[in-house]
């Protein structure tokens, strides 16, 4: 074959190479996309909810960066595994191999590097990399703060990029805040799970500088166990099917399956941007995201869910807040974590906006290269505002009250031409209760006795807070301290002066505390409000402390629990008093001086009770009685009594000394067989009219004088005071023969001493008038005239 032969061919097929890519790069959209052919990949459905397939077109990953897994180990002979292992460490047991024995750290490492298209199991977001296995937590899962900073230390220390935290803490610690700024320092990227209890994010995800990662639901929100909260950046598929240990595969959930998606991502972006700092790659990740609530960041999915094909096809902006050049197009940020922007020039403004959780402060940090100055406007939830002049490399702290606050940033000089980037982190204080400084014991602050409820903070290192019940009468007290947050595990002493006390911690992280009911006695009692041993550090979050006090009650009636010592009794007076057993009765007596009704009521009977109300003579025979509880009315009796010394007797069917019960009686002397005409004006009257059976009264014998009488009541009167007899049938459209003062109307009509209205009605149920009574009064004596 000639030399220009085989010339031509390798033209030819340039020709051919050149112009098949130049129609492939103009027409994306209908080329092939990488293609994992492993088994079970179509179980990984995980990888079609992140788009890593149009990531894959870009990269695959490479052996040029490390990825620690900080967990429970590696199976480091999982067929699917050991292609991409490096030498790791096992701090549980020194000199012994990072085995896994629980299973978590597998499944893990299984979605970060899973080998992909080697005909085994499933493929790894990663095809290629570098797994570097470190055994920081015991066979059960479980681990110590220290043991998770030795793993971060070893894993920066000996060559990782990333580290990934599938694992979390709810205490915060100093300890932890270094090793997580070491790591930051050396330009490692730190990304941790939430957590998945329902609750607040844990550690070390909760650090400005992590990378926190929540879980999704199918349906693109938060998983319903996804911890959340203002430390949160993005959210990845909740369910994922990985690497198990013995060479297997498993289906599993949670936030330590979402962490290492995103960390895997992360080095796929690191393989396209090698100059990156930590920083930009969670720049990145977060302006990627595909937005969920559309609002922006929230405390939920944070700034929404990971793609890996916008990681890896868009392109990377310095500024992902921008336009916010004014105060409307503000950006929501998290009030604990750190962001990256840029001003464009002096006259650039960066507006931004947060949500604080409580009342409290944020601190801002500012990092930018140069020695320049920012001055930051603060409008707070209640519109006030204030300016701050803001150093590289110091800090200012603003108050903050709950709800939404503004900032704006703007460097001070505004004739500055260049770009600059800056960093912006913020850092959430909660705020100083109304009770501290109580944080000794003769410090404590003291309550007012009684019961009430207490709300607090914890809101500076190694805080307790004291406080002093004095307690002046006999009880029983009972407490509930409760908190709002699992990064708390709140415990409880009471203490009264001089003698020891008592401490209470029966529960866990975010668990309520009980103290049962107990007696006491005069003295002062001391409350201490606590963490478990190593919560050291402020925490955002509330505790509320119940205080249920019950005084014994003083039964001034006792002792009454027999006739001879019965109370006596006024009427119209309200008599208190409890029964201490089930076998004690109270006895009060009640002199009735004249003939009368006496009304006994029995009131305010505890839930639980029933109580029996008996009266007796002056030979304690039985009158009456009349059993009742909480459930029903209050227990009543009603005599009409003749002079004579009487006896009442209260028992119940249980104890009780926390509640008073409470008897009074009514006494009503009867005039003319009438309770309440006595020392009227016109009780003579009404006597003399009763007596003559002209008037009539109503039930339980009550007259009611002062009542307005109705004209059928006026009729009755007239008919039995003149005994008419003589009835004609009388016919008016509002009254029918069945009325009960048909037949007085009938014969007062009759006598011609009443009669209708125009309109044909006798309206039998209106109120008699003054003149209406004088007309009828002149028809009786014929008095004529005008």
């Amino acid at each position: 074959m000639s030399k220009r032969f085989v010339l031509c061919l390798v033209v030819i097929g340039m020709m051919f190479f050149y112009v098949q890519h130049a129609w492939a790069a103009e027409h994306k959209d209908v080329r092939i996309s990488a293609h994992a052919n492993d088994p079970f990949v179509d179980k990984q459905a995980y990888l079609k909810q992140i788009h890593i397939e149009e990531a894959w077109d870009v990269a695959t990953g490479g052996d040029s960066l490390v990825i620690a897994v900080v967990d429970t180990g590696i199976d480091l002979s999982h067929p699917d595994l050991t292609p991409n292992l490096v030498e790791g460490v096992n701090l549980i047991v020194p000199r012994q191999p990072p085995q896994d024995d629980n299973g978590h750290g597998t499944n893990v490492a299984g979605i970060i590097g899973a080998a992909a298209n080697n005909d085994k199991g499933i493929a790894g977001i990663l095809w290629k990399t570098k797994l570097m296995p470190i055994k920081a937590l015991e066979g059960d899962g479980t681990g110590s703060e220290t043991k998770l900073g030795e793993g971060i230390r070893y894993a920066v220390d000996n060559g990782a990029k990333i580290v990934v935290l599938s694992l979390g803490l709810n205490k915060d610690s100093s300890y932890l805040r270094e090793i997580v700024r070491y790591a930051e320092d050396r330009d490692v990227l730190l990304v941790a799970a939430t957590g998945n209890e329902r609750n607040r994010i844990k550690y070390p995800a909760a650090y400005p500088t992590v990378l926190a990662v929540g879980g999704m639901s199918i349906d693109k929100k938060a998983h319903r166990l996804s911890n959340t909260g203002p430390e949160i950046d993005v959210v990845a598929p909740w369910d994922v099917f990985t690497t198990a240990l013995g060479g297997g595969y498993e289906y599993k959930d949670g936030t330590s399956m979402a962490a290492p998606q995103v960390a895997a991502v992360c080095a796929l972006a690191w393989t396209k941007y090698p100059w990156m700092k930590p920083y930009q790659i969670r720049s990145l990740i977060r302006q990627t995201s595909e937005e969920l609530s559309g609002n922006g960041w929230n405390s939920e999915t944070g700034y929404g869910l990971l793609r890996a094909d916008r990681v890896m096809n868009n392109a990377f902006s310095d500024d992902m807040y921008k336009p916010n050049s004014r105060k409307e197009q503000a950006k929501p940020i998290s009030v604990s974590k750190m962001i990256s922007a840029s001003f464009a020039n002096g006259e650039d403004q960066s507006w931004y906006t947060f949500d604080a959780p409580y009342d409290g402060s944020v601190r801002l940090e500012l990092g930018m290269e140069g020695t320049y100055e920012v001055v930051v406007t603060h409008t707070d939830a209640q519109g006030k505002t204030n300016d701050y002049n803001l150093m590289i490399g110091k800090s200012v702290t603003l108050p903050v009250s709950k709800g939404k606050s503004y900032l704006k940033l703007q460097l001070k000089d505004h004739s500055v031409k260049q770009r600059l980037m800056f960093k912006l982190t913020t850092d959430f204080e909660i705020y100083k209760d109304r009770y501290a400084d109580n944080d000794l014991q003769y410090k404590a602050y003291v309550l007012p006795t009684g019961s009430q409820s207490i709300t607090g903070t914890f809101h500076r290192n190694n805080e307790q807070d004291w406080y002093m019940l004095p307690i002046d009468r006999t009880g029983r007290l009972s407490m509930e301290l409760s908190v709002d947050t699992a990064r708390m595990d709140p415990v409880l002493l009471v203490q009264k002066r001089g003698e020891k006390g008592i401490t209470i911690d029966r529960g866990g992280e975010g668990e309520t505390e009980y103290l049962p009911e107990m007696d006491v006695y005069p003295g002062d009692y001391y409350i201490r409000v606590s963490n478990a041993k190593g919560y050291t550090s402020p925490i955002t979050g509330e505790y509320t402390l119940a205080i249920d006090y019950k005084p014994k009650l003083l039964d001034p009636n006792k002792p009454n629990n027999k006739p001879y010592l019965a109370t006596a009794m006024q009427k119209d007076t309200l008599y208190q008093g409890f029964i201490d057993s089930k076998h004690d009765a109270s006895w009060f007596s009640l002199n009735v001086v004249e003939d009368s009704v006496v009304e006994l009521h029995l009131s305010s009977i505890p839930s639980h009770i029933q109580m029996t109300m008996s009266a007796y003579n002056s030979t304690l025979k039985l009158i009456d009685s009349s059993a009742g509880s909480s459930g029903t009315a209050d227990i009543a009796l009603s005599r009409r009594l003749q002079p004579g010394n009487y006896y009442i007797q209260l028992t119940a069917n249980g104890a009780f000394e926390d509640q008073y019960y409470g008897l009074e009686a009514a006494v009503k002397p009867v005039l003319g067989g009438y309770t309440d005409i006595k020392g009227h004006w016109a009780a003579d009257q009404i006597v003399l009219a009763a007596e003559r059976n002209m008037i009539d009264g109503y039930a339980l014998q009550r007259f009611m004088p002062d009542r307005p009488i109705t004209r059928a009541e006026a009729a009755a009167i007239l008919t039995r005071g003149f005994k008419l007899s003589g009835q004609v049938e009388i016919r008016y459209t509002d009254l029918g023969s069945s009325h009960w003062a048909y037949p007085y109307i009938a014969k007062a009509v009759q006598a011609g001493m009443m009669d209708g209205y125009p309109d044909q009605t006798f309206a039998p149920d209106r109120s008699l008038t003054r003149l209406e009574m004088t007309a009828i009064i002149a028809r009786i004596m014929k008095l004529g005239g005008s």
